[in-house]
C-alpha cells in the first residue's frame, strides 16, 4: 500500500518549475516545486526490504527539460568508489540510474547514468530489459559530496527523443530510480522492480507532469583523414548528420557517408562455424533513437532489423558498401507511433534498404506492424519481410506475445515464400517464494529469409522450451551470497522437415555476492541427435549425446585489483564427453588511481575433438590449442579527454586428426582422405585519443594497426601468438569499421552460396576491426573462422549463445 499512496502523490498537478542550476548542490529554493520520493527498496538483492542508506529524489518538470536530482546518504563507514570511465564504461562503481519511458507505455526507455565521480553512460532500453549503449544523448549532469553522502542533479531536454503530446497540458511518463553502492553491489529502486524481471519498463511508475514542448534543428559535419602506412596512400573523406525536431510529435534524422562518423572497432572474432558472428552498430545516426526499430524475432540476436547490412559486403564481391545517405523518421498520431528508415548505396552494385514500423498500445492490448524491403540490383533480387506483433497483458502476473512473420524473395525470376511465428508467455506465481514460468515456442519455415536487412541465426527450425525459475535474497547475514536466481530448462528442437535435432536440460544460477562481485555457473546435457548446419546443405550428421559445464565470476575493484574469470568444458564433437574440450580465461586489471587502469586477460582453449567443415559431406575432426591476448590501458585525463590503447592477438593450432564421410542416412564414415592440419594467428592494436569539442562533438586521432595469417600447416599456437606481433597488412584506423561486413559475404560466395539472400545456411568470416573481412580458407580447406566465444549448444533455454548476466554487469550493462 505504502508504494501505491507514493503513485498517488506523484499524479497531483505539477507546479510551474523555476530554472534549476546543474551543479550538483541541490538548492531547497530550485527544487521547491519537485515532486518527492524517499521509499527505496533494495532491489539486489531483490528483497525490496528498505533500502540500508536513505535515498531522497526529486522530479521536477521545467520548459529546458526533466529535471532529477537524488541525495544519497553514505557514512564514512560506507566506502565510495570514485572511478573515472569513458562513456558507456560503468563498472561497479557508486552510482544512479535514471530510467525514463517518455510516453508511459512500457515500449521504448532510456537510461541516464552518474557515477560519483560524474562518469556517464546512456542506454535504450525495449523488450521490456533489453539494454543497448550503442545510443548516445545530449544531456547535463553534475555531483557533489560531503561527509555525509553526495548528490546528483540532472537535466534531460524534452528533444531528447520522440514523444506524444500532452493532455490539457500534462504529460504522463514512466519513471524508475535505482541508486548502487559500488562497494556492496547493493541496488535501491523506486519502485521495487529489478531489470531481471520479465515486466521492468513496463513496471515504472507512473508520473504527471507540466507538459512542454522543445525544438531543435542541428547539423553535425565531420571530416577525416587517413593515412595508409602499408600502401603509402593518404585518404580525405567528410559527411554529415542533420537533426530536426520541430515538436514531440515528429523527429527527423538525416545522414550523409554515415560510416566516417565513429572511431570504434569491433573485437577479433574467429568464426568456423556455419552460423555467422553478430556485431552491435557503432555508428551514431544507426543506433540514435532506435528503439521503435528494434523488433526481435528469433532467439539470441536474431531480429528484422540488422543496420550492420547497410554499408556491407557488396554484392559484387568487391567489398564493403558505400553508404551515400540515409534517412530516419520518427513520429505519433494519438496513440499510433511510427517510424521510417531509409538507406542507399553508392556504385553498380549499390543497394535500397527500407523499413516501416507502427505501433499502437493501450492498457491490456499493445499491437505493432514491420516492412522491410531491400532492393539488390546486382544479384537482380529483390526482398521484402512483414511482420505483426501482439502483446497481452492483462494483469501483472501474466505476459503473453505472440509475433507472425512473413518473407518473400523474388531472385533472377525465382519466387519463394515463407513464414514463421513464434509465442512466449510469462507467468509470475506471485507470494510462493518468487517462483515464476516461462513456455516459449519458435517455428522457423525452411525457406523464410531475413537476412537481407534483418538478422536470423538460421531457419528451417522449430523450438520448445519450458523455464521455471526462483529467485532466492533470503540469504544469512554471513553468507558469502547476497542474491541469487535458480533457472530450471527444458528444451526440445526439431527442424521443419521433421528430423530430431536435440533435446537439452539445464540448470543454471546467477548470484550477486556481498562485496559487490558476481557469479554464474550452469549445467547442461543434449541428448544424441543431428546436426543440420554444419555440412552447409549438404545433409545432416549424427551426433553423439553431449554435456556442457560453465562457471564466471567477477571480483570488483578492492584497492587497486579487480579479476574476472570464466571457464569452459564442452563437448562438440563426434566422441561425445569423451572428447570434451576446456578452456580457461583470467583477466586481472590494475587501477592505478581513479583514472588510470591497465587490463590483461588470457584465454587458453583446448579442443581435442573439434569438428570442422571440408566441404561437400567432407568433415574432419582437429585436435587444438588457442591462445588469446586481450589488452586494454584507459586512461581518463580529465573531463574532455581520453586516452585508450587496445590489443588483441590470437594465436590458433589445429592438428589434424580424422576426416569422415556423411553417408546419406547421417552416419559419419571414416574416410583415409588426406587432410592437412592448419595454424593461424591475428592481430588487432589500436590507439585512441579523444578530446570533447562540445556535447557529442568529438576530435579523434586514432592510429590502427593488424592484421591475420592462415597457414596450411600445423605449428605451435604459442609461436603464432607470438608472431602475430609482427602482422601489419592492415593499418587503416578503426573508423572504417563501419564500412564492414556483416560476416557472410566473402565467405559464403566462396563456398558457392549467395550472400545473405539464405542467411543462416551460409557460413561466417570474421571481422576485421580495421574493417575488412579477412579472407577465409579455401572451399574444402578449413571452411570459416569459429567464434571462440560460441558454442551452437550450450543452454536449454535457447538456441543460441550468450555471456552471463554477471559479465554483462561486469562490462557496465546494465548500469
Amino acid at each position: 500500500m505504502r508504494r501505491i499512496g507514493v503513485a498517488a502523490v506523484l499524479c497531483a498537478f505539477g507546479v510551474p518549475a523555476m530554472a534549476v542550476e546543474i551543479d550538483g548542490r541541490i538548492d531547497p529554493q530550485e527544487w521547491a516545486g519537485a515532486q518527492r520520493v524517499d521509499d527505496f527498496r533494495l532491489t539486489q538483492p531483490l528483497s525490496r526490504a528498505a533500502a540500508p542508506q536513505p535515498t531522497e529524489a526529486w522530479i521536477l518538470s521545467t520548459p529546458d527539460g526533466l529535471a532529477v536530482a537524488l541525495r544519497n546518504t553514505q557514512p564514512q563507514g560506507v566506502p565510495r568508489t570514485r572511478q573515472r570511465s569513458g562513456r558507456d564504461g560503468m563498472g561497479p562503481v557508486d552510482r544512479v540510474n535514471i530510467n525514463l519511458d517518455f510516453d508511459g507505455d512500457g515500449r521504448t526507455g532510456y537510461n541516464f547514468c552518474v557515477s560519483l565521480s560524474n562518469s556517464i553512460a546512456d542506454e535504450v532500453i525495449t523488450n521490456e530489459n533489453n539494454f543497448k549503449d550503442d545510443w548516445d544523448g545530449n544531456w547535463r549532469h553534475a555531483t557533489s559530496e560531503d561527509e555525509a553522502g553526495w548528490s546528483v542533479e540532472v537535466l534531460i531536454p524534452w528533444h531528447i527523443a520522440p514523444m506524444r503530446d500532452g493532455v490539457s497540458g500534462q504529460r504522463t511518463i514512466g519513471v524508475n530510480l535505482d541508486r548502487v553502492i559500488g562497494a556492496s553491489g547493493e541496488r535501491m529502486a523506486w519502485p521495487a522492480v529489478s531489470f531481471n524481471e520479465p515486466r521492468f519498463l513496463s513496471s515504472f511508475t507512473k508520473v504527471n507532469l507540466p507538459a512542454y514542448s522543445q525544438s531543435l534543428l542541428a547539423v553535425t559535419p565531420y571530416v577525416v583523414g587517413v593515412y595508409d602506412n602499408v600502401g603509402s596512400a593518404a585518404d580525405l573523406d567528410a559527411g554529415a548528420d542533420l537533426f530536426w525536431k520541430p515538436n514531440g510529435r515528429f523527429q527527423l534524422t538525416a545522414t550523409l557517408n554515415p560510416d566516417f562518423g565513429q572511431v570504434e572497432s569491433d573485437d577479433l572474432v574467429v568464426n568456423f562455424g556455419a552460423v555467422e558472428s553478430f556485431f552491435n552498430d557503432k555508428r551514431p545516426f544507426f543506433t540514435e533513437n532506435q528503439g521503435l526499430f528494434e523488433v526481435p524475432f528469433g532467439a539470441g540476436n536474431s531480429r528484422l532489423l540488422y543496420t550492420r547490412r547497410v554499408g556491407g559486403p557488396a554484392d559484387d564481391g568487391s567489398g564493403a558498401g558505400d553508404v551515400a545517405a540515409a534517412v530516419k523518421l520518427n513520429g505519433s498520431l494519438g496513440r499510433f507511433n511510427y517510424g521510417l528508415l531509409a538507406a542507399t548505396e553508392d556504385g553498380d552494385a549499390g543497394r535500397d534498404f527500407y523499413a516501416l514500423r507502427t505501433t499502437r498500445e493501450s492498457e491490456i492490448h499493445d499491437v505493432g506492424a514491420m516492412l522491410t524491403h531491400v532492393e539488390r540490383p546486382f544479384l537482380d533480387r529483390q526482398a521484402s519481410v512483414l511482420s505483426f506483433d501482439h502483446r497481452y497483458t492483462p494483469n501483472p502476473k501474466w505476459d503473453v506475445r505472440t509475433q507472425v512473420v512473413g518473407s518473400g524473395t523474388e531472385e533472377a525470376g525465382e519466387a519463394e515464400r515463407d513464414s514463421g511465428f513464434q509465442f512466449r508467455i510469462d507467468h509470475d506465481f506471485g507470494a510462493s517464494g518468487g517462483w515464476r514460468q516461462q513456455l516459449w515456442g519458435l517455428h522457423l519455415g525452411r525457406d523464410l529469409q531475413l537476412n537481407d536487412i534483418g538478422y536470423l541465426d538460421r531457419n528451417d527450425f522449430n523450438y520448445l522450451r519450458y523455464e521455471v525459475n526462483r529467485r532466492v535474497g533470503d540469504y544469512p547475514a554471513d553468507s558469502r551470497y547476497a542474491g541469487s536466481l535458480w533457472r530450471y530448462a527444458t528444451s526440445v528442437r526439431y527442424n521443419d522437415r521433421g528430423r530430431h535435432l536435440y533435446d537439452a536440460l539445464a540448470v543454471n544460477r546467477q548470484s550477486d555476492t556481498r562485496g559487490g562481485g558476481s557469479e554464474f555457473w550452469e549445467l547442461a546435457t543434449y541428448t544424441s541427435g543431428y546436426d543440420d548446419l554444419i555440412l552447409r546443405g549438404n545433409g545432416v550428421v549424427k551426433v553423439p549425446a553431449k554435456v556442457f559445464a560453465y562457471y564466471e565470476g567477477f571480483w570488483p575493484r578492492k584497492k587497486h585489483w579487480a579479476f574476472y574469470l570464466e571457464s569452459r568444458l564442452a563437448a562438440e564433437g563426434l566422441d561425445g564427453a569423451k572428447g570434451a574440450g576446456a578452456y580457461l580465461y583470467l583477466e586481472p586489471q590494475y587501477h592505478f588511481n581513479d583514472r588510470m587502469n591497465l587490463a590483461l586477460g588470457l584465454w587458453m582453449q583446448r579442443a581435442p575433438d573439434w569438428l570442422l567443415w571440408q566441404g561437400d559431406n567432407l568433415l574432419g575432426t582437429f585436435d587444438a590449442d588457442t591462445l588469446q591476448v586481450n589488452a586494454a590501458f584507459n586512461w581518463i585525463v580529465d573531463g574532455r579527454q581520453e586516452l585508450r590503447i587496445k590489443l588483441q592477438a590470437i594465436g590458433l593450432d589445429a592438428r589434424s586428426e580424422q576426416a569422415w564421410r556423411v553417408a546419406a542416412d547421417g552416419t559419419p564414415l571414416r574416410s583415409a582422405e588426406a587432410m592437412p592440419g592448419f595454424s593461424l594467428r591475428n592481430l588487432g592494436f589500436q590507439v585512441r585519443y579523444r578530446y570533447e569539442l562540445a556535447p557529442l562533438s568529438d576530435l579523434y586521432v586514432v592510429y590502427a594497426r593488424g592484421g591475420a595469417m592462415f597457414e596450411g600447416s600445423s605449428r605451435d599456437a604459442s609461436q603464432q601468438l607470438l608472431d602475430s606481433f609482427d602482422l601489419r597488412d592492415d593499418e587503416q584506423p578503426a573508423r572504417r569499421a563501419g564500412r564492414t561486413s556483416p560476416g557472410n559475404g566473402a565467405c559464403c560466395r566462396r563456398a558457392g552460396w549467395q550472400p545473405a539472400a539464405r542467411g543462416p545456411r551460409c557460413t561466417a568470416s570474421r571481422q576485421h576491426p580495421a574493417g575488412r573481412a579477412l579472407r577465409p580458407p579455401a572451399p574444402g580447406s578449413k571452411g570459416c573462422w569459429r567464434s571462440p566465444w560460441r558454442n551452437p549448444r550450450n543452454l536449454a533455454r535457447s538456441p543460441r549463445h550468450r555471456r552471463s548476466i554477471a559479465h554483462r554487469r561486469q562490462r557496465g550493462r546494465p548500469h
